[in-house]
C-alpha cells in the first residue's frame, strides 16, 4: 500500500538523520580500557612514578570509556554538547581549512585546519558554497560542527589542559608541597584524553562512512551499506577475539617520542587512520568481523588499538616534557 504524505515525509527524515548523524558509541568499554591502561603501562620510566603505579593503571583503565557513559538519553544537553568531540567527517572538514602560505608547519597545498575550535567553525560557515557544490545531492545539509566533528580540537584542548596539570604538579614538587590533588587531576584529565586519542585510531571515526556506505558517494566495489559495521567491528569484534597482551607486544614494541608539536602530529595521526577506512570495509566485505574473523581482521584491529596506546603514551608523555617549557602567568 501506498504511505500517507506525513508518513514518507516522517520515513526521510528518520533515513536522512541516520546518514548524517554519527553513532552513540566509541571503540567500546574494552577497547578504550585496554587503549588507556597500556598507554599508562609504557610510559617512559621518568615520568613522575604515581603514573605508572597500579592505582594509576586501573584508574586509567577505567575511565577509557568515561566520555561514551555521557552519552544517554536521560541527559540530552550533555550529549548534544558533547557528541561531536567524538568523530570527525574528513571529507567535510576539510570545507573549514584555511589558506596558508609556506613553510607553515602544517600547510598542505595552501590549505590547513586552524588550531583554534572557534576559527574552525567560522570556517565551515565560509566553505557552505563549496561544499554545496561538490555534493548537490546532499540537500539542506550545513556544515555544522555536530554534522562535521571536532575530534582534534577537542584533543588538543585536553592536550594543554593536561600539560597545565603537569606544571602545577612541578610547582608543588619544588615547594614541597602536598601532590596528590594534582595528581587526581592529572590521571583525571590523562583518561579523558584518552578517550578521544583512542577513537581518533579507529578508521570510522574520521570518515562520513562512519557506519555503511553512504549512498551519495561512488560505491564501485559494493561495500556494506547496512548499518552495523560500526559496532561489529569496534565492540563486539573487539570483546570477543583481541587479548590485551597481543596488543601490549606492538606497544612494548615502540619507542617513545616527544612531539614537538602535537597538533600536527595528532593531524597526521588522524589522517593515517582515514586512509584506513576502506581496508577495514574491505575486511568486512570478505567477513572478518564476523565470529572469530580472520588472521588479517585480528592483526589490523590489534594494530589499531595499539596505535591508539601508542599515540596516547606519547601525547601524555609530550606535556609533561613540554610542562618545563617556560611560559607567560596568567594575571587576572
Amino acid at each position: 500500500m501506498r504511505f500517507p504524505v506525513l508518513a514518507r515525509v516522517a520515513v526521510s527524515c528518520v533515513l536522512t538523520s541516520l546518514l548524517l548523524s554519527q553513532p552513540a558509541w566509541g571503540w567500546g568499554n574494552d577497547g578504550h580500557m585496554m587503549i588507556n591502561r597500556l598507554a599508562a603501562q609504557y610510559l617512559p620510566t621518568d615520568v613522575p612514578a604515581f603514573l605508572r603505579d597500579k592505582v594509576a593503571l586501573d584508574t586509567m583503565q577505567y575511565l577509557g570509556p568515561e566520555p561514551d557513559r555521557w552519552r544517554n538519553k536521560a541527559e540530552e544537553e550533555l550529549v548534544a554538547t558533547q557528541a561531536a568531540d567524538h568523530f570527525i567527517d574528513m571529507e567535510w572538514a576539510a570545507y573549514g581549512e584555511v589558506a596558508c602560505t609556506a613553510p607553515t608547519p602544517g600547510c598542505v597545498n595552501g590549505k590547513m585546519f586552524p588550531r583554534k575550535r572557534y576559527d574552525f567553525i567560522r570556517a565551515l560557515t565560509a566553505g557552505q558554497a563549496a561544499f554545496n557544490a561538490a555534493y548537490p545531492t546532499v540537500t539542506n545539509v550545513q556544515l555544522t560542527p555536530e554534522k562535521v566533528g571536532l575530534q582534534p580540537w577537542q584533543t588538543e584542548e585536553l592536550w594543554e589542559k593536561l600539560k597545565v596539570d603537569f606544571r602545577e604538579y612541578r610547582k608543588l614538587v619544588a615547594a614541597k608541597g602536598d601532590t596528590k590533588p594534582v595528581e587526581l587531576a592529572i590521571l583525571y584529565d590523562a583518561a579523558w584524553l584518552g578517550h578521544y586519542v583512542g577513537d581518533g585510531s579507529m578508521p570510522l571515526h574520521t570518515t562520513i562512512e562512519y557506519n555503511g556506505w553512504q549512498p551519495f558517494t561512488p560505491n564501485p566495489n559494493h561495500y556494506t551499506t547496512e548499518h552495523h559495521i560500526h559496532s561489529q567491528f569496534e565492540s563486539a569484534f573487539v570483546s570477543a577475539n583481541i587479548k590485551p597482551a597481543d596488543v601490549a607486544t606492538l606497544v612494548a614494541a615502540s619507542k617513545p617520542q616527544v612531539f614537538a608539536d602535537e597538533w600536527l602530529s595528532y593531524l597526521d595521526y588522524l589522517n593515517h587512520s582515514n586512509s584506513l577506512v576502506e581496508k577495514t570495509y574491505q575486511i568486512e566485505k570478505t567477513g572478518g568481523f564476523t565470529g572469530a574473523g580472520t588472521p588479517e581482521a585480528k592483526a589490523f584491529t590489534e594494530e589499531r588499538l595499539a596505535a591508539g596506546a601508542i599515540e596516547l603514551r606519547d601525547m601524555i608523555y609530550s606535556a609533561w616534557i613540554h610542562s618545563a617549557d617556560p611560559v607567560e602567568e596568567f594575571h587576572g
